[in-house]
């Protein structure tokens, strides 16, 4: 592979900016991990349950009526034994009608396609057909559509653009900064429905607005459906940002790195990037696959998940109810066919072993949702969530932004994406903001549905991913970039991808307030 001319390098970043850059890694880093966080919630809402038990205050129920509530008082022995009796079951595995479940299943059926290696195929095929001029928007959209599978985005398509680019003679850190800012700046974004992240996301929303008695509607009172009350949402803004982040990969990183000397670390081979015949009869069995997926699915939808007129003369559909099992279930059949071609599969263990594999990641889920769940289930059953939305209205009402919702919008948008900057995890967040905001903001002004802020919610978690040391695999990146060039700094890489942050930001909440300033619907 022949690489550029040796050039002087410039700098990477001036001072100021790798000073900014090492000062949030600092801060970044003193901040707690979400667990421990949560491990400290708990004892502190215990205690304030306790301090405020017998308090009494008024509420608005779904109806418009009065209704009073009162903060119970913890440390009496009837709720000191709900607490251990709802620990494992209820405020866990059952939260939220059983969000875990669901989450679970959703992880087992992409774990087959990632670990049979389909995905990862995929990227591959791409990369060789799409022409240079293109690369960029390619990757970022890439990244975007890997969000079903962050890690394979992440530890797959970051290394393998920075593969591609070196191979064309181009400095790779261009190609890499487009797929990093598509994989996590666009995280929340895809063409699919029912991904994990909608799962996580509109499930909780759910939970998060039963339990305060808000209901889960849209501002017309047609009901949500979990995982794709905000489909067209982020379908559109799939492509938004694919043009966005193409416009800056050309017009901020391309400029930045031309000409830039690149060091080729051994062992790295731009063939990696070309399809082995083993992946290339995976994929053909795969196209042969889906046909007979997407059959299997019109089949359950026109048979036995029709839609149904129920006993109180409401339309039910059960296909919509259970789309996360129909979009897992293509995710099976078609890795399944790619790893009995490619001779990934060899025996039906081989795909048990790729769910479990799968669910190896899901360990640090688990421990979070266990002390983040019986958090939220303290909150609700003591009153003092109830209590947080209460004053936390009351005093947006004595801000006059009751008539303003666009400004609450703004607001929440910012304030979630500066959080961002210091809590990573967007389970993490959403456990810690959903359960307060969404039923805060119902309260202020009924226009905010729990769907409007879920995607606001949505917009604000992601755009900001790239720019902080709390991002999970922010270290992972960077030692992805330093192979090219040693000295690479998260400064630097900073500078390289606020752009990337900014735009998004920008763009993504325009788009955001024009869905709901012309009350277009966020999904079905």
């Amino acid at each position: 592979m022949s690489l550029p001319p040796a050039t002087p390098t410039p700098p990477a970043a001036d001072g100021r900016a790798a000073r900014l850059g090492a000062w949030i890694e600092r801060v970044g880093h003193r901040i707690p991990d979400p667990v421990l966080i949560f491990m400290a919630l708990w004892p502190l809402a215990f205690i304030a349950a306790a301090l405020l038990g017998g308090y009494k205050f008024t509420t608005t129920g779904p109806g418009g009526q009065e209704v009073v509530q009162q903060v119970k008082d913890m440390l009496s022995a009837e709720h000191v034994r709900w607490m251990f009796d709802n620990a494992l079951l209820q405020n866990w595995l059952g939260f939220g009608n059983g969000v875990m479940a669901v989450i679970l299943v959703v992880m087992m059926a992409v774990g087959i396609a990632e670990n049979g290696g389909l995905l990862t195929a995929l990227i591959k095929r791409a990369g060789t057909i799409i022409p240079d001029r293109w690369l960029g928007l390619m990757l970022v959209f890439l990244g975007i559509m890997s969000s079903i599978a962050t890690d394979a985005g992440y530890l797959i398509l970051v290394p393998l653009a920075g593969l591609l680019y070196a191979g064309l003679g181009k400095h790779p850190i261009i190609g890499m900064a487009a797929a990093f800012a598509g994989v996590s700046a666009g995280f929340s974004a895809n063409l699919i429905p029912g991904t994990p992240i909608d799962v996580i996301v509109g499930n909780n929303a759910r939970a998060f607005a039963e339990a305060q008695n808000i209901p889960f509607t849209r501002a017309d009172g047609t009901p949500l459906n979990p995982a794709t009350m905000n489909y067209t949402f982020i379908a559109v803004s799939t492509f938004l940002l694919a043009g966005i982040g193409a416009w800056v990969t050309q017009r901020f990183v391309a400029r930045r790195f031309a000409g830039r000397a690149f060091v080729k670390p051994d062992g790295l081979d731009a063939g990696e990037l070309m399809l082995k015949d083993a992946e290339r009869r995976g994929l053909r069995a795969a196209a042969w696959a889906l046909p007979v997926s997407a059959a299997v699915v019109v089949g359950l939808i026109l048979g036995p998940l029709k839609a149904y007129t129920g006993t109180d003369g409401r339309e039910v559909l059960p296909y919509l109810n259970n789309v996360i099992l129909l979009i897992s279930l293509v995710f099976a059949i078609e890795g399944v066919a790619y790893g009995v071609a490619a001779g990934t599969f060899k025996k039906v263990m081989d795909v048990v072993q790729a769910m479990v594999a799968q669910m190896n990641t899901m360990g640090y889920i688990m421990v979070l949702t266990f002390f983040c769940y019986n958090f939220l289930a303290l909150l609700t059953y003591s009153g003092l969530g109830a209590l947080l939305t209460y004053w936390g209205a009351h005093g947006l009402l004595g801000l006059g932004l009751q008539g303003h919702p666009i400004l609450l919008l703004l607001g929440f948008v910012i304030m979630t994406a500066l959080i961002n900057l210091v809590i990573g995890g967007l389970t993490s967040k959403w456990m810690l903001l959903g359960p307060i905001f969404i039923p805060m903001l119902y309260t202020v002004n009924p226009a905010m549905t729990p769907d409007v802020v879920a995607a606001a919610f949505r917009v604000a978690d992601s755009c900001t991913n790239i720019i902080t040391p709390m991002m999970a695999y922010a270290g992972v990146v960077l030692a992805f970039m330093r192979k090219y060039e040693p000295d690479f700094s998260f400064g630097d890489m900073l500078t390289v991808m606020l752009p990337y942050s900014m735009a998004f930001l920008v763009s993504w909440t325009a788009l955001l307030l024009a869905f709901f300033a012309l009350n277009i619907p966020f999904g079905f």
